[in-house]
């Protein structure tokens, strides 16, 4: 480990000591530890503009603004099916207690860009900021700009688009256009047979889902413009899953999870063959037409849907996905996903990274409440873009921002500590 990168895990073990804890500060802004040392040794390095060639500032240090129109967090009624809680019901949410984390968070340096907190089915809280997003350039490339985010503005999901693939699987599943988790991942690709192996033969489409096909990947570095990561070179392939699906076994299927982006391009494809649309329109019509999410937009590479990282939800109906896990696959009494399937898709199948565990393509983890303990289920994206949902508080939380590029301990500490504050600020059940 370089000197650079023990400085890193040595700062972080001092935030861990002050009260944070590891499965809450890394939980879904780092897939694995040597991505996390990786990024220690860029040091928060300025990524270029590839349009102009301008170094951009850090997201970090741009100022983050309160959203006047969200004064006290009191939610909106509006025509999006979201049931409004009342100002003063004190058993969904401490407001004052809300309110003055998200005043926190206004009058720093933070570049979170929405909280949003639902409590016993009902929207309590939701708070929007100014802050730094990367967005595309004219021509090419991603630059810096300050957004000022409202309920109207659709955010990068980065890898929650991971957790809203399970669920397309899941009802593709019940519908009977995918046998099972158990298929061999070589009965959706035939046609690239010639990659079979008696070690790949094992994979199922379980392993998929899992993160734990034992093939040999490096994810992506936060850094822009590093294409030395298999993540970039299958994007640039011309066949995305046979570059997949050509990587080197590196341990037998099932037993090693290992954070693997290249694992939803396959599972992006398998979705477009056993439906025959691509996975952005089954899920537009199984799943999001049904939520009432009728603003989204998911990219394609080479005429699939970027499964892994592409989608862009507004936050109200990030919160819908989370209250539509929290509820068995319910939304106002239609079942939209099989109870079976949130129940086999969000338990634990696989050990992850430090505290967490895996379901299918769903987080598990642990976090403090009080002298205790409690559970949560998470959807969670690079730069911290999370949806955690609490079954034993009846809690849901999203929350966006834009923390892409910055992976320093203090931007990891700000993340993990807004659900927190929301933990420590929700009554225990009656």
């Amino acid at each position: 480990m370089s000197n650079s990168a023990k400085a890193y895990w040595r700062e972080f073990a001092r935030i861990l000591r002050e009260g944070a804890e590891s499965s809450e500060a890394r939980a879904g802004f780092c897939p694995s530890r040597k991505e996390c040392e990786r990024a220690a040794r860029m040091r928060r390095r300025r990524f270029i503009s590839l349009l102009g060639g301008a170094a951009l500032a850090p997201l970090s240090a741009l100022p983050v603004y309160a959203d006047p129109s969200g004064a006290r967090g009191v939610p909106l009624a509006r025509d999006d099916g979201w049931p409004v809680g009342p100002v003063n019901d004190d058993g969904l949410v401490n407001r004052d207690a809300l309110c003055e984390m998200a005043d926190r968070l206004a009058s720093s340096d933070a570049n979170i860009h929405a909280v949003l907190v639902v409590r016993n089915g009902k929207l309590a809280f939701e708070r929007y900021f100014k802050g730094a997003e990367e967005v595309p350039g004219h021509i090419y490339g991603r630059l810096v700009e300050t957004v000022a985010f409202d309920a109207d503005t659709l955010h990068d999901m980065k890898s929650v688009s991971k957790s809203v693939a399970s669920l397309a699987v899941g009802i593709a599943i019940d519908r009977g256009l995918i046998r099972s988790v158990d298929e061999p991942i070589w009965s959706f690709f035939p046609e690239l047979a010639d990659l079979r192996s008696p070690e790949k033969d094992r994979i199922r489409l379980a392993h998929v889902l899992t993160m734990s096909m034992g093939l040999k990947w490096v994810e992506a570095t936060p850094a822009a413009g590093d294409y030395d990561n298999d993540e970039a070179r299958m994007h640039m392939a011309w066949d995305p899953c046979r570059y997949v699906l050509g990587l080197p076994v590196t341990a037998a299927a099932g037993q090693e999870f290992f954070y693997n982006t290249g694992a939803l391009t396959l599972v992006s494809a398998i979705i477009r063959k056993a439906t025959g649309r691509p996975l952005d329109e089954f899920a537009h019509e199984t799943l999001f037409e049904p939520l009432g999410i009728t603003s989204t937009a998911w990219g394609r590479y080479r005429g699939d849907t970027d499964a892994g990282g592409g989608l862009r939800l507004r936050p109200r109906d990030m919160a819908k996905i989370g209250q539509l896990v929290l509820a068995g696959g319910r939304w106002n009494d239609r079942q939209i996903v099989s109870k079976a399937w949130i129940d086999a898709s969000t338990a634990e199948k696989i050990k992850g990274t430090d505290d967490q565990s895996y379901g299918y393509l769903w987080w598990r983890g642990q976090a403090r409440l009080n002298h205790g303990k409690v559970n949560w289920i998470g959807a969670l994206g690079r730069g911290g873009q999370s949806i955690r949902i609490v079954p034993e508080l009846d809690l849901v939380v999203a929350v966006t921002a834009g923390y892409y590029q910055d992976y320093s301990p203090q931007a990891f500490r700000l993340q993990f500590g807004v659900f927190r504050d929301v933990l420590r600020a929700i009554p225990p059940p009656a």
